[in-house]
């Protein structure tokens, strides 16, 4: 959905299906219950929702107006504070497809409207939806080693086109401080997103569980190129360390090691050397290979859609044209390869392509835990089947020693954790794989892809045989993400298991709305699961749920 106007405390948003816009306020709800229970009753702050399905006109200033507005505007003023009411259209149309309850309140005369609206309360127990799971829950509490935060970096060059670089100058810090095991360092996509906005460091503190966050800007001109950072005790405000560093271009890598050394030395003078030489930058022989690289991440990151997907492996591709050893961009181009074929788009070429980068990327370096994971990952998930037999791809052995030296150098990195879920739960592993989730989750607490992480932990529940925990998981990530296909593939899964195929049925109508090339015979020539009765079961329930064959 998207916001139209706020005033006061009121938030006026539009959403394209109903479904989003319940399952919207749900999320709400359970948050804003979460965010108070620490808060003496006379002091919690609590908002009505009304939600309305109608038709709006829309001005040429982005504002709408009309009967769907105002009758959505007096359902919330007949909701309970802390709850949702919904007219009879929305009910009917989310039926089956949200797991809540709606009682029946009855015809309402409503104020400027000429006809009584029907209205529904979504029943709520202890502030979920009945029947919906209650929202992960995080400890924040500071980890027993030095905790930062990286937040993006001020683009002072004037031209929004350079934001990509100030974006990658951050991202290689990240990196370098989570390979260092002595660091706790919150995730890219976490510390991300603050960007564009001004950010209260004591609240990013308290929102991340860290102790310093660092802060800074990038100036690119020409060939020149100047980076300034601080440093700061986010419980107190206190500036621990502030520096400028300034070179050319062909100097950025030596910029970034300086930076992250002087970290490193301010806040834990205490590490080895070691430690931090193996934190250094691997260097693309061409800086150009190096920008283009840079320009595919927002493509490969949670949401990103088929053409920023194509458009990121057309990066990858022309950085290994100018550099046709750089082995991380072809780690990254066999996770595109991964993307594209669970995404649906994929064929047996990108298995054969995705198979190729990774081999070549490990044969180059098997000390970066970035490409490690990446390049294991894609062993592990690339593959085809023909009539039940493999033809092509799924490594697990090699994946999963690619995947244990990847943990055992850089245990703390986002993307080594997520990739070690993925492949435990590819090989069987569910309760490890719940582990490595977990601790994602920890290291990036505000991600925009929380929904996937969520799927993880419920297919790992789905494996270790805990179907009830599985189905909250799906709901969970259907609450975060309404339109994310894996989180209803999974509630089918769960809801099959547990034997509820006349709902798996619901849900398996909005996997198919979601992705239509879907179908049972595609699900088993790429699916990665090493177990051939899980795959085999898997596919007996999406049959019966409707999914074509």
């Amino acid at each position: 959905g998207r916001v139209i106007d706020m005033a006061g405390d009121s938030v006026l948003a539009v959403f394209e299906i109903a479904t989003g816009a319940v399952s919207a306020g749900l999320a709400i709800q359970q948050e804003l219950k979460a965010l108070i229970a620490d808060v003496p009753e006379d002091r919690r702050m609590q908002f009505r929702i009304g939600v309305h399905l109608g038709d709006v006109i829309e001005k040429a200033d982005g504002t709408i107006y009309g009967d769907g507005v105002n009758i959505a505007a007096r359902l919330e003023g007949l909701a309970e504070p802390g709850g949702i009411t919904v007219s009879d259209s929305v009910r009917n149309a989310v039926r089956g497809k949200v797991v809540a309850d709606f009682e029946d309140q009855g015809e309402q005369q409503v104020k400027n409207i000429p006809h009584p609206v029907r209205a529904f309360a979504v029943r709520v127990e202890g502030g979920a939806a009945k029947g919906t799971p209650a929202a992960i829950k995080i400890d924040l509490s500071l980890p027993d080693k030095p905790s930062i935060a990286v937040l993006p970096f001020a683009n002072m060059s004037g031209d929004p086109e350079q934001e990509y670089f100030a974006d990658g100058i951050v991202d290689d810090i990240i990196t370098a401080l989570s390979r260092m095991g002595a660091f706790f360092v919150i995730a890219r996509n976490s510390s991300f997103t603050y960007k564009g906005r001004a950010a209260d460091i004591k609240q990013v503190g308290r929102e991340l569980g860290v102790r310093y966050v660092l802060e800074g800007s990038v100036r690119k001109s020409g060939n020149r190129v100047r980076i300034t950072g601080q440093l700061i005790e986010a419980e107190n405000g206190r500036h621990v360390w502030a520096d400028r560093f300034e070179g050319t271009l062909e100097d950025v890598f030596e910029l970034q090691d300086r930076i992250t050394e002087s970290l490193v030395w301010a806040i834990e003078p205490s590490i080895r050397r070691a430690e931090v030489e193996r934190s250094r930058v691997k260097p693309a022989s061409s800086l150009q290979a190096y920008d283009l690289l840079l320009r595919s991440l927002p493509g490969l990151m949670p949401g990103s859609n088929k053409a920023g997907k194509d458009e990121a492996m057309s990066f990858i591709r022309r950085a290994l044209e100018m550099d046709p050893r750089y082995a991380l961009a072809k780690a990254l181009g066999a996770f595109a390869c991964m993307q594209r074929l669970a995404d649906g788009h994929g064929d047996a070429e990108d298995v054969k392509a995705g198979l190729r980068y990774a081999d070549e990327a490990l044969a180059q370096h098997d000390d970066n835990p970035s490409i490690l994971a990446c390049a294991g990952l894609a062993l592990g998930s690339l593959g085809y089947r023909a009539l039940g037999v493999r033809v092509l791809g799924f490594r697990y052995a090699e994946a999963q020693r690619a995947i244990d030296r990847a943990l055992s150098l850089s245990p703390n990195l986002f993307m080594v954790l997520m990739a070690a879920g993925m492949v435990s739960c590819i090989v069987g592993e569910g309760d490890a794989g719940i582990g490595h989730f977990a601790r994602a989750i920890r290291l990036s607490p505000l991600d925009p892809g929380m929904s996937a992480l969520i799927v993880g932990i419920g297919v790992a529940h789905v494996i270790s045989g805990r179907h009830d925990e599985a189905l909250a998981a799906a709901q969970r990530a259907v609450q975060e993400n309404p339109n994310f296909a894996s989180g209803h593939r999974l509630t089918v899964m769960a809801l099959g298991r547990l034997g509820r195929i006349e709902e798996a049925k619901l849900a398996a109508r909005r996997v198919l709305e979601l992705a239509p090339d879907f179908t049972v015979s595609r699900y088993q020539s790429v699916s990665p699961f090493k177990d051939p009765e899980f795959r085999k079961r898997s596919a007996e329930i999406f049959r019966a749920a409707g999914i074509p064959n």
